[in-house]
């Protein structure tokens, strides 16, 4: 065999050993332990925590260490928070690629949640933006728990007036996803037709609203059960994807703003007009390459297409949340609530979450 031969084959299997060893390592699952117990005279909080990997039944409600502000920072009693399939994806360190930054083997940090609306309890030196008793609105890693810190000048905002702490609390990742894929990503246009896949879930019933107030024509893919919601919601036409796929419709889109991924991405080339751009938001689940394959695939075709075809994901902005803001107190946003939970049921939330079927926001009900 000659030399370079030989130095491919040696290298090859050094790469396969390395790939298999990583895989041991991230998909590996340290055993269950209970909480950490605070220390003796902390003044404490209840939140939702876990100290392993899995799914809702390795989750519960825990006494930790209330957090206090430091300089330019403060303390948000939380009425409310949101729940998100971020939160479960977090729950069980899937896909495993991200427990490299979530923690290999058990969570790094064992909080969950980030939509949040409460009230400023107290803030920190040098805060001038928010004073004790303001209702606040926004995200930070923790929010399933009785107190948050976070820093004031973060993606925090008022609570519009008018608005409960229920609607406002399913605002902050929903919404922001669904402001950012159609103004930023599908650069939306007033007139032109937008499709949104899975306009009956949390980034769904915001995007047709989002959608209509940038003057496009909107069609929403639902189910029929969820048809009336999303016309309600302002789409002007409502597809039922169990009846008729948009794909082979014959109809053609500017936009499409895919939070399913349940329909293969040329087919979707094929329902997007010649310089139309295709959004993915969803997609589908999986602890391996299931997740990561379509987003891939994506950017394997955009470059060889006339249309654009990408994912996004959605990144916290204090001015976007403005701008929600001021849509909520104008009316042209709603938030559309499916069901509420106690703190205390926090797993059977997760679960129905992950189900896939909520009609819009699931809230948990943490303070009064």
């Amino acid at each position: 065999m000659k030399l370079r031969y030989k130095i491919a084959t040696a290298f090859a299997a050094v790469l396969a050993s390395t790939v298999v060893a990583l895989g041991i390592v991230i998909s590996h699952d340290s055993p269950c332990t209970p909480p950490a117990a605070p220390a003796p005279g902390v003044e404490t909080m209840r939140a939702a925590a876990y100290t392993c990997y899995g799914g809702p039944e390795v989750l519960g409600v825990a006494e930790v260490a209330k957090p206090a502000p430091g300089a330019g920072e403060v303390l948000v009693r939380v009425r409310r928070a949101g729940v998100n399939p971020l939160d479960w994806h977090y729950l069980r360190g899937s896909p495993y690629i991200m427990r490299l930054g979530s923690g290999l083997g058990a969570p790094a940090r064992p909080r969950l949640g980030v939509d949040f609306a409460g009230t400023v309890e107290a803030v920190g030196d040098g805060v001038t933006r928010f004073q004790p008793g303001d209702d606040v609105f926004g995200g930070k890693f923790g929010a399933f728990a009785e107190y948050v810190v976070l820093d004031a000048d973060g993606p925090m905002a008022p609570r519009p007036a008018g608005l409960d702490f229920d609607h406002a609390a399913g605002v902050p990742i929903a919404a922001l996803t669904a402001l950012q894929a159609l103004r930023d990503h599908g650069r939306v246009q007033p007139g032109q037709k937008v499709l949104i896949n899975g306009a009956s879930g949390g980034v769904g019933t915001f995007a047709v609203q989002i959608a209509k107030a940038m003057g496009a024509e909107v069609t929403g893919i639902c189910s029929a059960r969820n048809a009336d919601l999303v016309r309600a919601l302002g789409a002007d036409q409502v597809i039922d994807y169990k009846q008729s796929d948009y794909t082979r419709s014959g109809q053609r889109w500017d936009v499409i703003i895919d939070n399913v991924g349940n329909q293969p991405l040329l087919a979707n080339r094929r329902a997007l007009t010649d310089a139309g751009i295709y959004v993915m938001v969803g997609g589908p689940a999986g602890d391996w390459l299931g997740p990561m394959w379509r987003p891939l695939r994506a950017m394997l075709i955009d470059p060889f297409v006339g249309q654009e075809m990408g994912m996004m994901m959605a990144q916290q902005s204090r001015g976007d949340l403005a701008t929600l803001a001021s849509m909520l107190a104008s009316g042209q946003l709603e938030t559309v609530i499916d069901r509420r939970f106690a703190l205390e049921d926090i797993a059977a939330a997760i679960s129905y979450s992950e189900t896939g079927r909520a009609r819009g926001k699931i809230i948990i009900e943490v303070g009064d």
